[in-house]
């Protein structure tokens, strides 16, 4: 095993690419989905059980952990990866998204972050120097460096403002991170929907130089049509011979098309909560367990899967379940969905590597047009 962290590129077609992630703690296959494990957990899954869907590497959230249990806590009981019993990569995030979305009466300066917590109003400050402090506690693999990520729409001048401040706490979270062998720290492209500020942020962080770059500040608001344009210029920004992580997307079609421009790796939380609220991705596109439709239907979600919920129950049993609203009916859905986020990405991996994504691409989009099965 590797005691260092570093990237290959194994093979494009077009402009998507598959290749590994090296850590000590592990491999990573690319193109990678990452289930997010918000509080130390991805909700209704054992960590095993996110293993066998074929997550080569979970995501932990610093602005949660932070408020509770503590970073210090966890570090005290081993660290976020024997904390939660996960021993592969984990990333976390730096808390800077939760700090402008979820937090109360925040206060912005060119230091940090105040803020209250959601949970109990607590006052607490972030900074690029907290939040690096913050993922060496909990043990994260890949660190994200601490910026602002502001809501679309806004005005090209408070995009302009928002990303240079961002690349200044990008130096300030490189220099706090120091010199960590086997870990790595991401830097974080901003400025909105404007190519030229991108390209100014992309210079800017590989400038200070970073393990990995994220494309940051999308899925967002701007809708996937305006997500999908800056897609074209945004990854060919950053270079060629490191991870691209698209934050926070998304939906399979979304996920499909960042990868067909160029991007690596990804995360949301649509998978998992989809599956504790009833709707389902299959092949065929999305189907929701509550509708009437499958009460008395013998059949599986979907037929070519191979989840424990596909294999051994039905759609009858499944809406049952749900609508009873049993604690097996979280945890199978969200296993069908991560299932099928982690199938989607070896199929996109093995047909990179065969230099046919393109057709990959059209049957994708095809079958997903057909729609769910007919009812009985």
């Amino acid at each position: 095993m590797t005691q260092s962290f570093s990237f290959s590129l194994a093979a494009t077609s077009g402009k998507a690419r598959t290749g590994t992630i090296s850590t000590p703690r592990g491999e990573i296959r690319t193109p990678a989905f990452m289930p997010v494990g918000t509080a130390a957990t991805v909700k209704a899954m054992m960590p095993e059980s996110v293993r066998a869907t074929g997550a080569d590497i979970l995501l932990g959230n610093t602005y949660h952990l932070m408020l509770r249990p503590t970073a210090e806590r966890i570090a005290a009981l081993g660290g976020l990866h024997t904390f939660m019993n996960w021993e592969r990569p984990i990333l976390t995030d730096s808390g800077g998204f939760q700090v402008m979305s979820l937090a109360g009466l925040r206060k912005l300066t060119e230091e940090g972050v105040t803020f209250k917590s959601h949970i109990d109003g607590s006052k607490h400050m972030l900074s690029p120097e907290r939040s690096m402090e913050i993922q060496r506690l909990l043990g994260s693999d890949i660190v994200m460096c601490f910026d602002e990520c502001p809501a679309l729409p806004a005005s090209r001048a408070d995009i302009a403002k928002s990303m240079e401040l961002s690349m200044r706490w990008a130096r300030r979270s490189r220099d706090a991170f120091g010199a960590r062998p086997g870990y790595a720290l991401f830097g974080i492209q901003q400025g909105g929907l404007e190519e030229d500020l991108r390209q100014a942020s992309a210079e800017a962080l590989q400038d200070i130089g970073f393990e990995g770059y994220a494309v940051g500040g999308l899925a967002v608001g701007e809708g996937q049509e305006a997500m999908f344009g800056c897609l074209e210029y945004a990854p060919d920004q950053l270079p060629q011979n490191k991870p691209r992580y698209l934050m926070g997307v998304g939906k399979p079609d979304d996920i499909v098309g960042a990868v067909a421009r160029g991007i690596d790796m990804m995360d949301c939380v649509l998978p998992s909560r989809s599956g504790r609220t009833g709707q389902i991705f299959t092949r065929l596109g999305v189907l929701n367990i509550k509708n009437a439709r499958h009460q008395n239907d013998p059949r599986p979600l979907d037929e070519s899967c191979t989840c424990p919920a596909c294999k051994n129950y039905s759609r009858a049993y499944l809406h049952h379940v749900f609508r009873s609203q049993e604690i097996i009916s979280s945890m199978l859905l969200t296993w069908h969905n991560l299932h099928y986020y982690q199938t989607l990405m070896a199929e996109m991996r093995a047909a990179i590597a065969e230099d046919t994504f393109a057709s990959f691409e059209r049957n994708f989009h095809a079958t997903r047009a057909q729609g769910d099965i007919d009812p009985l």
